[in-house]
């Protein structure tokens, strides 16, 4: 296992950039500011955000299909065994295209990506 990976790192209002990340999970914790999530954007690229960053409030980064990822977050690569590894070289210029123009959002608007909708079935 890669002890840091390379990673595209992607802040609010940031163009993103590539950084070193500790291959540990307190590293990437440090580097999203809380316990991680991960969303996989396609075969071996994952996507790790803060799990709780819209419940701590933070703010809207970049919009992902019909939500918002609230607060900092980076796009790795992975392997067959689901371990974080480095992008590479086309994976960084891919996603860093993907993030390019940073996008704002309005704390309501954050919020509303993620409220869960309840349906009621009772006659």
């Amino acid at each position: 296992m890669e002890k840091t990976i390379k990673v595209i790192m992607v802040e609010p209002m940031k163009e993103p950039y590539p950084a070193d990340v500790e291959n540990t999970l307190e590293g990437l914790q440090k580097a999203v500011g809380g316990y991680i999530e991960t969303v996989y954007l396609e075969d071996y690229v994952v996507l790790v955000c803060n799990e709780e960053g819209k419940l701590l409030g933070l703010p809207g980064n970049r919009s992902l299909g019909n939500d918002i990822i609230a607060g900092t977050f980076f796009v790795a690569g992975s392997n067959d065994d689901g371990d974080f590894v480095s992008l590479t070289e086309d994976k960084i210029r891919q996603y860093s295209d993907r993030f390019q123009k940073p996008e704002a959002f309005t704390q309501e608007q954050v919020e509303d990506a993620s409220t869960i909708f309840s349906l009621d079935f009772s006659v």
